[in-house]
């Protein structure tokens, strides 16, 4: 088994994509120094972090122990995903048929259930004008994303049957589920699968890490969209 001798360093904000890699790290047990880039500030756009993640989108990690012994620096959560499942052999299958099952669940969450829900989050909660047919698209897509989640893990334990990273990539987007107005009653396929890896000790870690720091951003982000709110009553 791949043995990692030198930490990798993480640069992160505890966000759902950020929590697919805390997730990981945790999971395979593996060093891993954190490099908080508060997205609230800016972090994000400096010169440093762009250096490693060009489009300016945190999670991106940096593995002094990549390829040929030589460093390696990944951005885009699902490719971070790939590239740990692949260096240690774990999370990942390794017949073909295995892998292309947790492979496209891997690309159904990073191409509709983050993005789809992300809307529904800005929309929702955040953009400064409440715009009902935004708020009702994205809503409406959000509730048949989860309804073909909770198809997936009918009578299973696990979205392809087997623990992967299409779980951990899957979970976080499901945490603020109150945030996107899904009841997890109405979906028991996704709320029995919810409730039983939260237990993972793991995906707990992952899930807490820097959890304070979370706080104070949607704090900050809710002061700003009340004010502005009032600002535009008060017009």
């Amino acid at each position: 088994m791949t043995a990692q001798t030198t930490p990798f360093d993480l640069y992160y904000w505890p966000t759902p994509n950020g929590w697919k890699i805390t997730i990981m790290l945790e999971e395979l047990g593996v060093p891993y120094d954190v490099h908080y880039v508060n997205i609230g500030a800016g972090d994000q756009f400096k010169p440093n972090f762009l250096e490693i993640s060009p489009n300016n989108k945190m999670p991106a990690l940096v593995d002094p122990e990549g390829p040929d012994g030589k460093p390696i620096s990944i951005f885009e959560s699902g490719a971070i995903l790939l590239y740990l499942a692949r260096k240690f052999r774990r999370f990942l299958p390794d017949d073909e048929r295995g892998r292309v099952a947790v492979e496209q669940w891997l690309m159904w969450q990073m191409g509709g259930f983050g993005p789809m829900l992300g809307q529904n989050h800005h929309f929702g909660t955040y953009a400064p004008e409440k715009i009902d047919y935004a708020i009702n698209r994205y809503r409406d897509e959000t509730h048949r994303l989860y309804g073909v989640l909770n198809k997936a893990l009918e009578g299973k334990d696990f979205v392809t049957g087997n623990y992967s990273i299409a779980d951990m990539a899957i979970i976080g987007w499901v945490v603020p589920h109150e945030r996107q107005a899904i009841d997890l009653a109405e979906f028991p396929n996704v709320k029995r699968w919810f409730e039983a890896l939260k237990t993972r000790p793991a995906v707990a870690t992952g899930l807490a890490l820097g959890k304070e720091e979370r706080a104070k951003l949607d704090l900050a982000k809710d002061k700003a969209a009340q004010s502005i709110l009032f600002n535009q009553r008060a017009r």
